[in-house]
């Protein structure tokens, strides 16, 4: 039994469900991200969890003790949790110290103990020379860094993030990932982490847990998720990859036309004639004469060539118009207009369930 759960939540606007029959639980001191592209129900997830939207269906338990079910949901200031806003949510008027002690405040904290704790997480959070300064002479990413003092300085059971990075530059995001698990690592609370970017899912989580369309689509570790994807949707979401459609030979090859038959060292068939077979971007291998054996090679024209610094992006035609991107290092120059053979190694193809 874990120590946050999601039992069957289901969550509707009008007829439509938005969260539907979601099932998850989160051990205590975890990092779950819930990833999905806008509009999969992730966000209305950790709002059901914090207890701002009641569900239709189903319930929540946190420690054991169901926190929300239809028509019986504990009020979000009683659930012992921390919300960070994809907007800060700073207080303007009130300094870095006021706002971080806020909250201690609230809950009756005596003045001298507020300080102490908030001068540990100051510290922390490396905020102690701004504690004077106030949300308008701050950085994107010290306002950042202040929200997540003011959540971990009320010591919450259980930590919600809602797109925190999404309004920093690049350079701050990717910083800013760190921190994040930084911190996780130095106080593990069970914290739910809400993104689309799967950078930062990679970054910062124990388990992802990937949405379409209102439901769980696959949990894993960053590293399962992404080496052992069981659909389309999730190969496809999670880092780049080519998708191979044809009819399965009864054992663990693909007949997919174009004269390119794959073999296939890992996945899932289902029992299906047709199926899908997943090729990351980085494992398709380019040269200029065909390679030795009979299956998972077949020959194209280039027509793309993109030089990125650390390695080349080549997107290659098939001979009946399918096109498939490679990633390459940057040494291998092959001009656009040339033909190339492509060599898709057995254990680099992954069948995908339907």
């Amino acid at each position: 039994m874990g120590f946050l759960e999601l039992k069957g939540l289901t969550k509707k606007y009008g007829t439509a469900p938005v969260v539907n029959d979601v099932s998850l639980s989160v051990d205590k001191g975890q990092l779950v991200c819930l990833l999905g592209p806008s509009g999969c129900g992730k966000t209305t997830t950790l709002r059901l969890i914090a207890g701002f939207v009641e569900p239709d269906g189903g319930e929540i338990r946190v420690g054991g003790r169901r926190v929300s079910a239809p028509g019986d949901s504990v009020a979000p200031e009683r659930r012992n949790m921390s919300m960070i806003f994809q907007s800060y949510a700073l207080w303007p008027h009130m300094t870095v110290l006021e706002n971080v002690t806020y909250g201690l405040k609230l809950r009756g904290l005596a003045k001298e103990a507020a300080q102490q704790r908030a001068d540990t997480i100051l510290a922390v959070t490396q905020l102690s020379q701004l504690a004077q300064r106030y949300p308008g002479e701050l950085s994107g990413g010290q306002q950042q860094r202040v929200s997540l003092a003011r959540a971990l300085v009320v010591e919450p059971e259980t930590l919600l993030l809602d797109e925190p990075l999404s309004n920093l530059d690049a350079n701050l995001r990717e910083e800013m990932r760190f921190e994040i698990r930084r911190l996780h690592d130095q106080y593990r609370y069970t914290t739910v982490y809400v993104t689309h970017d799967q950078a930062e899912a990679m970054t910062t989580a124990d388990v992802i847990v990937v949405m379409n369309q209102g439901r769980i689509e696959q949990a894993g570790s960053p590293e399962d998720i992404y080496q052992r994807p069981r659909t389309e949707f999730v190969a496809r979401f999670i880092g780049g990859t080519n998708v191979f459609k044809g009819r399965w030979d009864g054992q663990d090859g693909v007949a997919c036309g174009n004269g390119l038959f794959l073999r296939c060292g890992a996945g899932d068939f289902s029992g299906e004639n047709t199926t899908a077979v997943s090729v990351r971007h980085h494992d398709v291998h380019l040269s200029a004469g065909k390679p030795a054996g009979e299956t998972n090679a077949v020959q194209g024209t280039v027509t793309r060539q993109i030089y990125l610094g650390s390695h080349r992006d080549y997107l290659v035609a098939l001979p009946d118009g399918e096109t498939v991107r490679a990633v390459a290092p940057s040494t291998t120059s092959i001009p656009a207009g040339s033909s190339v053979w492509l060599h898709l190694a057995p254990g680099n193809c992954r069948a995908l369930a339907h």
